[in-house]
C-alpha cells in the first residue's frame, strides 16, 4: 500500500491508498476465483481460465509494458512519480508469478480430474492408445502439417520476429551422429487452423480431446526426419500495445492511429512466456534471435494463451454449463408497433443482458427509415463486428438524412473496426467526427431529431453501454429511451460540443465530462457532508467500474470523516481503502464478480430524503473525469428511479458473489437469506415481463 499526502507540512493525516496496478490484479484474481469456486458450472469456470489469461495478456500488453517504459525514464523524471516505477514493477512481476502458479494449480489439480469425472479427457501425446496415435498423426499429416512453416535458427544468423499473442514450438533437435544439436521455432496455426483442440472420435460414451500444441508434438519426428530426438517447448510473446497518443493534440488523428496500429505489431516486447522445461542454451540462443533480454523472460507452464479455452469444444450436458437466461421482453417496449411512437408517451428504462438490446437496434433502424426523421446523431465507441447499429446509420445517410456520427479512434484493441464503419460511414455521406486527439469520446449516446406538426421533436437515449449487440448478451448495463426535454436539449449541446470542438456549454441536468461532471459529484459530495455536519441523515451509494482518481478519494475520505454513510460497489481497480480508524471507517466496498461482467455505474445521492440517482457512462478514474467525453443523466421519473434502485439494492445484499475489499467471499450458508444479485435481477425483471403477459406459461 502507499500512501499520499495532501500538501506538504500540513496537519492533514495521510491518506492510505492502493496501487491502481495491484488493485487491477486484485480484480482478475476475482476472476480466477469464479474459476476455482466449485458453485460454477464446470465448462464455465474454463471460461474464467479463459477471462483471467486473456485479461492478463492486455494488461502486459499495456500497463506492464507502461511501467517498463517508466523504468527507463531518467532518474530526475522517476523521482516525480507517487511509487518508484522499479519497485512497482517488482512487486506487479511478484504477484503475477503467485496468480500464475494457482492458475496452473487450479487447472491440474481441479479442472482437468473434474473433467476426466464428466468423461472429458483432454490428453496429450504421451496419453495415447495406439490406435489414437494412429488417427491424431493422420489428422497431423492431413490437416496441420501444410500449415506449418518451420525455421532452424541455430545456424541462420538472422534476426527472427515473433508476432504479438501467438503461441510458438522451440524444437530442440538432437542429430543421430556427433553433430551439434539444432534449434528450431515454428508457429502454432491455430487461425489456420481454426481451433486450438483437436476432438478425437468418442469411445463408449467417453470424449477425446487434443491440443493442436500436442498433435503438432506428436507429429515432430514426421516433421523433421533424420534426428535421434525431437523436443518441443512452448512459447509466447507479449509486445507492447500502448498507442502513446494520449497527449498528442496536433496532426491527422486518423494518420496517427493506423501508423500506430502497424507499430502495434511491431511493438516493445513486455512478456516472453516460456515453458520452464526449456533447455537454458535453446532459450539463451532464441533470446539473442529475437533480440530481447532476460528481463522480458516470464515463467508460464507447458502451454500458454490459455483464451483459446473460449473455443473448447461444447459437449451436449446442459450441467456443465449456465442454465440459459434468454434477454426478456420489456413490458413497455416489446408490443409497440412504433419505438419513437411509444417514446412520445413516456421514458423506458432497459437492462441488459437481462431485457433485449432488438430496442437499440429498432430505434435506429425506425429513424432511418422515418421521412419525418431528419437527423441521427450518434457516438461509436465499441460496436460489433457486423454492427447493426452502424448499418442502421448508413443507410439513414443514404437515404439522404444528416446523419453524424463521432467514432472513437481510441478504443484500445477497437480501432481497426472503428476506422472501417467511420470509412463506411463517410461514403454513404454522414459527418463522421473522429473524435478528438486529447480527448477519448467514452459517452454512449444517441439523438434523433423528427419533425412533428411543424417543430422539431428530439429523441434521446443514453446508456451506460455501448452500441454493441455482441457485448450486451454479458455486460450488465441500464438504459434511458427519453423526450424529457430537460435531457434532450442538452444531449444536443454535447453532440453540438463534439462537432464543434469548443465553447463552453452549460449544464443544469446533465453531468459531461470535461466540463461540470467532476465538479457536478464533488457539489453533491459536499451537501451530503454539510447535511451530516448538521446532523442529518447522509450518505451516498456508488455503482462503478473502477475508483482511481485521487481527488475522488480524498473527497470520499473527507466525507467519511464528517459522518457521510458511503456503499461503494466498485467491480475492478479500487484505490480507497475502506474501514481505516479516522480516515475512511465510514466506507464499504464490495465487488461483484459472476456470470456476467457488471458494467452499468450508478450513484445514488441522499439529498435530505430527495434522493438524487445518475446514471453514467463513467467512472471515477481521472481520465474518465478529466480526459474524456462522459455523461451522467438524471433519472426523473418515479417508477424508473424506483426500479433502479430495486435493482441496485439487490446488488448490495449479495452474499453469494460478492466479495469484501481483501477479496473475501461475503457468502451465506442459509438459503432463506441468500441472494446472487443477477439471478435476483433477472427474476425480477422477468416477473414484471410476466405481469404485461409477455411470458408464456412455460417460460414463467
Amino acid at each position: 500500500m502507499s500512501t499520499d499526502t495532501t500538501t506538504a507540512g500540513s496537519a492533514q493525516p495521510e491518506y492510505p491508498l492502493i496501487s491502481r496496478e495491484l488493485s487491477w490484479l486484485a480484480f482478475n484474481y476475482r476472476v480466477l476465483q469464479e474459476a476455482k469456486d466449485p458453485r460454477v458450472p464446470l465448462m464455465e469456470r474454463l471460461n474464467f481460465m479463459a477471462i483471467f489469461s486473456s485479461n492478463l495478456d492486455e494488461y502486459f500488453k499495456v500497463r506492464v509494458a507502461t511501467m517498463r517504459r517508466l523504468v527507463k525514464l531518467k532518474k530526475k523524471t522517476r523521482e516525480k512519480l507517487e511509487e518508484d516505477p522499479a519497485e512497482e514493477l517488482e512487486k506487479i512481476l511478484a504477484e503475477v508469478s503467485r496468480q500464475q502458479k494457482e492458475f496452473g494449480q487450479v487447472f491440474r489439480n481441479e479442472l482437468l480430474p473434474e473433467l476426466r469425472q464428466e468423461r472429458i479427457h483432454l490428453i496429450d501425446e504421451t496419453g495415447c492408445t495406439d490406435g489414437q496415435h494412429r488417427l491424431a498423426l493422420d489428422y497431423f499429416r492431413r490437416n496441420v502439417k501444410p500449415l506449418l512453416v518451420p525455421i532452424i535458427f541455430s545456424t541462420n544468423p538472422s534476426p527472427l520476429f515473433l508476432k504479438d499473442q501467438t503461441v510458438y514450438l522451440m524444437v530442440r533437435l538432437q542429430p543421430k551422429t556427433e553433430q551439434p544439436e539444432q534449434y528450431a521455432i515454428l508457429e502454432i496455426p491455430t487461425q489456420k487452423h481454426g481451433s486450438r483442440f483437436v476432438q478425437l472420435p468418442a469411445e463408449q460414451g467417453d470424449h477425446y480431446v487434443m491440443m493442436l500444441d500436442d498433435v503438432i508434438r506428436l507429429g515432430l519426428p514426421d516433421l523433421f526426419p533424420g534426428f535421434a530426438e525431437v523436443e518441443a517447448f512452448a512459447l509466447k510473446l507479449s509486445r507492447d500495445a500502448e498507442l502513446d497518443i494520449e497527449e498528442e493534440v496536433s496532426g491527422n488523428l486518423m494518420a496517427k492511429i493506423k501508423k500506430s496500429l502497424k507499430k502495434r505489431e511491431k511493438g516493445h516486447p513486455s512478456r516472453l512466456l516460456y515453458d520452464p522445461a526449456t533447455p537454458e542454451p535453446m532459450l539463451h540462443a532464441l533470446l539473442e534471435r529475437i533480440g530481447i533480454t532476460t528481463d522480458e523472460l516470464v515463467v508460464g507452464s507447458r502451454y500458454h494463451n490459455f483464451r483459446d479455452f473460449f473455443g473448447f469444444p461444447k459437449f451436449q450436458n446442459p450441467e456443465l454449463y449456465y442454465d440459459p437466461k434468454p434477454p426478456l421482453p420489456h413490458p413497455g417496449l416489446e408490443n409497440a408497433d412504433s419505438i419513437l411512437a411509444a417514446m412520445r408517451t413516456q421514458e423506458f428504462l432497459v437492462h441488459y443482458p437481462y431485457q433485449k438490446f432488438d430496442y437499440v437496434l429498432r430505434f435506429f433502424e425506425e429513424a432511418a427509415q422515418d421521412p419525418a426523421v431528419t437527423s441521427i446523431s450518434a457516438t461509436l465507441y465499441r460496436v460489433a463486428d457486423k454492427s447493426k447499429v452502424a448499418k442502421a446509420l448508413v443507410r439513414a445517410a443514404e437515404h439522404g438524412k444528416l446523419v453524424t456520427v463521432v467514432v472513437e479512434l481510441k478504443a484500445r484493441f477497437d480501432e481497426e473496426s472503428n476506422i472501417y464503419w467511420g470509412n463506411k460511414l463517410e461514403k454513404a455521406g454522414a459527418n463522421v467526427i473522429y473524435g478528438s486527439p486529447d480527448l477519448k469520446v467514452h459517452s454512449k449516446i444517441g439523438l434523433v431529431i423528427r419533425q412533428e406538426e411543424g417543430r422539431a421533436v428530439q429523441y434521446a437515449y443514453l446508456s451506460t453501454g455501448n452500441f454493441n449487440e455482441k457485448t450486451s448478451l454479458i455486460y450488465t448495463d441500464h438504459a434511458l429511451f427519453t423526450t424529457d426535454e430537460r435531457l434532450t436539449h442538452e444531449l444536443a449541446k454535447v453532440f453540438n460540443f463534439l462537432v464543434d470542438g469548443g465553447g463552453d456549454p452549460t449544464f443544469e441536468h446533465l453531468l459531461v465530462a470535461p466540463l461540470n461532471l467532476r465538479d457536478g459529484f464533488e457539489a453533491l459530495i459536499r451537501h451530503e457532508m454539510q447535511l451530516a455536519q448538521e446532523g442529518k441523515p447522509a450518505y451516498l451509494i456508488a455503482k462503478m467500474n473502477a475508483l482511481q482518481d485521487t481527488r475522488m478519494i480524498k473527497q470520499l475520505y473527507a466525507a467519511s470523516q464528517a459522518g457521510v454513510k458511503i456503499e461503494l460497489l466498485v467491480r475492478g481497480i479500487c484505490s480507497l481503502v475502506p474501514g481505516v480508524p479516522g480516515i475512511s471507517e465510514n466506507i464499504t466496498v464490495h465487488s461483484i464478480v459472476d456470470r456476467y461482467l457488471e458494467h452499468g455505474r450508478i450513484y445514488v445521492f441522499g439529498n435530505g430524503g430527495e434522493e438524487k440517482i445518475y446514471i453514467a457512462s463513467a467512472d471515477w478514474m481521472n481520465r474518465n473525469l478529466s480526459r474524456r467525453v462522459e455523461v451522467a443523466f438524471p433519472l426523473y421519473h418515479p417508477e424508473l428511479r424506483q426500479e433502479i434502485r430495486h435493482l441496485l439494492d439487490i446488488q448490495r445484499k449479495d452474499n453469494q458473489k460478492a466479495r469484501t475489499a481483501d477479496n473475501q467471499y461475503w457468502v451465506s450458508d442459509d438459503p432463506t437469506t441468500s441472494v446472487r444479485a443477477q439471478y435476483e435481477a433477472y427474476d425480477f425483471l422477468k416477473e414484471k415481463a410476466a405481469a404485461a403477459g409477455l411470458l408464456s406459461g412455460s417460460e414463467h
